[in-house]
């Protein structure tokens, strides 16, 4: 596997809007996700328990699913096709646990991505430099799993690689090699997913009037941390959420306190003036973000 990552983080930023003409695979099927984000980065339970130590809690989120087919006797199910409803969604579940994700949050950024010159304002990794279109972290040992293994998992499964549709809406050259690593870990699907990177949130009863702020794109720090908690507190391969884990991690998102939280806010609020990218030195390096090396 061999990419062409320069001038790109087509997998970083949500670009799709610069080309409406590109299929966007994970807004399409039975199970469509709650929000309208795209290239969600789903995050391990360790990798979830690692930026909350970090102080790294307010950049984590949440991705639940819709499902469109119910059972007919509207009951919730048992297995990975059950649903359960909260807010007026029909969301995807097991034993009437909302099952979920944990990733990383996107807010706008000034970029230049995928091939383009010209910035503009995208939901864009809180991760990544605008400038040079770098991972601030890549070097280091929060750097999640699925981005050092893209697009590789793609390839594994032979479906389309972002890097695909940046060629195909005129970004150029950016698959080079598509041979599958060898060495890829597991994909992590079926179920011994469950409690490790997909997660079931404990308290359904909990999250009435939350689901329709994630579906609104409203969600509240409250919100956020209700998720990330129960996976935290998550033990793999089961439903079990520890009660001593969580408060734990309640305590770790309440008390977090990085670059990070300052820099999203003030994205937020500079969003749709003049998109310049040289901003991340003086949002998000002078918060003490670590810098990107640039481009040999």
């Amino acid at each position: 596997m061999d990419v062409d990552c320069e001038g790109c983080a087509g997998c970083c930023v949500d670009w799709h809007a610069l080309a409406p003409g590109i299929d966007d695979p994970e807004h399409e099927g039975e199970r469509r996700p709650l929000d309208d984000a795209t290239n969600f980065v789903p995050l391990e339970r360790d990798e979830v328990r690692a930026f909350l130590d970090d102080g790294h809690a307010d950049a984590l989120r949440p991705r639940l699913w819709t499902v469109s087919t119910v059972p007919t006797d509207g009951s919730g199910g048992d297995g990975p096709g059950g649903t359960v409803a909260i807010d007026g969604y029909d969301l995807a579940a097991v034993d009437d646990r909302p099952v979920f994700y944990v990733g990383l949050r996107k807010p706008p950024k000034p970029v230049a991505a995928a091939g383009r010159t010209a910035p503009a304002w995208l939901p864009t990794c809180v991760f990544l430099d605008p400038e040079t279109l770098q991972c601030r972290i890549h070097d280091e040992d929060r750097y999640p799993a699925a981005c050092e293994a893209y697009p590789g998992y793609n390839l594994q499964l032979d479906q389309e690689t972002e890097c695909e549709r940046v060629e195909r809406a005129g970004g150029g050259d950016r698959l080079l090699d598509g041979e599958p690593p060898r060495d890829l870990p597991g994909v992590g699907l079926g179920p011994q997913a469950l409690g490790a990177k997909l997660f079931a949130h404990p308290e359904p009863g909990d999250l009435a009037g939350r689901i329709e702020r994630l579906a609104d794109g409203e969600a509240t720090s409250a919100d956020r941390r209700t998720f990330v908690t129960a996976a935290a507190a998550s033990s793999p391969g089961t439903l079990a959420v520890s009660d001593e884990w969580r408060s734990r991690a309640r305590t770790a998102f309440e008390e977090g306190e990085s670059w990070v939280s300052g820099a999203i806010e003030e994205w937020t609020a500079l969003a749709g003036g003049e998109p310049d990218p040289t901003l991340g030195e003086r949002i998000e390096e002078a918060r003490g973000a670590p810098e990107t090396p640039g481009w040999e």
